[in-house]
């Protein structure tokens, strides 16, 4: 499979400007036979907090159905950030479509406490996988790139692992470190998707980035374009967790006792 990564000027608070820039990547990757196309996180504003403006119910959501019909149109699938209104609550959120067909939706795990997202977005309480051209896939979005425990569970199942950011200039290097320690760490694609341009008083520059199984980069450095494309295979996943099978020596259950425990304890070694 051929993955499409955007590199997407996002104009901000703008959504119709946006989804016109939406469509020029769309072009570019039906020409370079893209499979799947990612764009960012909230692709069509940018990382807003003005959630009455951004925020639209899923039934009759208006960024749903117009990535839809270009998935439909162009026949590729489609991996973009929206934010949902649902009963007075509003999520980030990341949805896959697929030949008009909507195959993921994510609720945002981990609101960004120290932008403040917190106070306006609810987070989310579970996972999701999704099955693509015989690839499984899994998604996050930007924040929740710092929490890897919600790697290790889904990355048992999947092949692919897709994480959607408006992620700023000023921690670039975080992004790039994290992205290639979960590539390492769950024996999988990760495949990040950063917006580019200014918006809400921050400036993103290029930096869509994907990883092989072995944390091998698999884009060029500075790689300007809006459009970057990386190959992915279920057989490259199996064969490096048929190689170094580090999944098996896992103790989930000895970890989950930690979390579950009130307090660690240090020991005293001299202790009779």
């Amino acid at each position: 499979m051929q993955i499409g990564l955007t590199q997407l000027d996002i104009k901000w608070e703008d959504k119709e400007t946006s989804k016109t820039r939406c469509l020029a990547c769309i072009q570019a990757a039906k020409k370079a036979k893209v499979d799947l196309l990612v764009f960012p996180e909230m692709a069509l504003t940018g990382f807003t907090m003005n959630v009455e403006l951004a925020g639209e119910e899923m039934l009759g959501s208006p960024t749903i159905k117009f990535f839809r019909e270009e998935s439909l149109k162009n026949h590729m699938a489609i991996a973009f950030g929206y934010v949902e209104s649902f009963g007075g609550e509003y999520y980030n959120k990341m949805a896959i479509v697929s030949e008009g067909k909507l195959l993921y939706d994510y609720d945002k795990i981990h609101p960004f406490s120290y932008g403040e997202e917190g106070k306006y977005y609810t987070g989310g309480n579970q996972v999701e996988t999704a099955s693509l051209d015989g690839l499984t896939f899994s998604g996050f979005i930007c924040y929740d790139l710092r929490f890897p425990e919600i790697f290790q569970v889904v990355s048992k199942e999947t092949d692919v692992i897709l994480i959607i950011a408006n992620w700023p200039a000023e921690r670039i290097e975080h992004w790039e470190t994290l992205l290639k320690a979960r590539a390492i760490e769950n024996q999988c694609y990760i495949v990040g998707v950063n917006r580019i341009g200014k918006g809400g008083g921050h400036t993103y520059r290029a930096s869509s980035m994907a990883f092989d199984p072995d944390g091998k980069r698999m884009t060029r450095v500075g790689n300007q374009s809006n459009l970057l494309t990386v190959q992915v295979t279920h057989e490259t996943v199996e064969k490096a967790r048929t190689a170094f099978p580090v999944k098996k020596d896992r103790k989930e259950s000895l970890y989950a006792s930690w979390y579950q425990a009130e307090q660690i304890k240090p020991v005293d070694y001299n202790e009779q």
